[in-house]
């Protein structure tokens, strides 16, 4: 499948671009023009684009869309619902428009029902908004929900759904595993699961 890579750039999308590629597909990298790309494997298609502006035919030719970015631990509300709800509520539907026939998104734990008392209350709604969005597209989707993340690469040995401890970590090269799942597994579709590394 040719696979649109939203944050290809990042910790866990770096990772998965990779994933994508040892699995057979062609990721495609959604980058900003400042985006560092020289970790990306050399011959992955790069597309820009930026979530807070995300022009129409982003999603052409495309199969499916992965969306894997955020927008930090370093930046405020706003930028937070630039990129983590609006940027990804704005590829949902354009990847509606352009028929991409499955859409896998990364979320987190606690954006199924987010705590207002949380610390990160307004990124957990910022994800809830999005999830809901992508829900009500119409597109064949899956959401993975990871609890804490962490820089490793995980051993591949993973829980997912009501067996998740949600004060557990997932392991970002884990979490690039299930989300590679997502995208091929049928079964996904439709769910919102739990993941943590075992």
């Amino acid at each position: 499948m040719k696979v649109l890579v939203a944050g290809a750039t990042g910790k866990t999308g770096l990772r998965l671009v990779k994933e994508l590629k040892a699995r057979g597909h062609d990721p495609i990298a959604l980058v900003r023009d400042s985006s560092d790309t020289s970790a990306l494997p050399e011959d992955v298609e790069l597309r820009h684009g930026d979530l807070a502006d995300l022009h129409y035919t982003v999603c052409n030719s495309c199969d499916a869309v992965i969306f894997a970015a955020g927008s930090g631990n370093s930046t405020g509300p706003e930028m937070t619902d630039k990129i983590d709800r609006d940027g990804a509520q704005r590829l949902t539907d354009l990847a509606v428009q352009s028929q991409v026939s499955r859409f896998v998104m990364l979320s987190t734990v606690g954006a199924d029902n987010p705590d207002v008392d949380h610390k990160l209350a307004h990124y957990l709604q910022a994800k809830h908004d999005a999830d809901e969005h992508l829900k009500a597209s119409g597109l064949a989707y899956a959401i993975v929900r990871p609890v804490a993340l962490t820089e490793e690469d995980g051993d591949r040995d993973i829980k997912l759904g009501d067996d998740v401890d949600v004060e557990a970590k997932a392991a970002r090269g884990d979490v690039a595993f299930v989300l590679a799942n997502a995208l091929e597994d049928s079964g996904w579709t439709g769910k919102a699961l739990l993941m943590q590394s075992a």
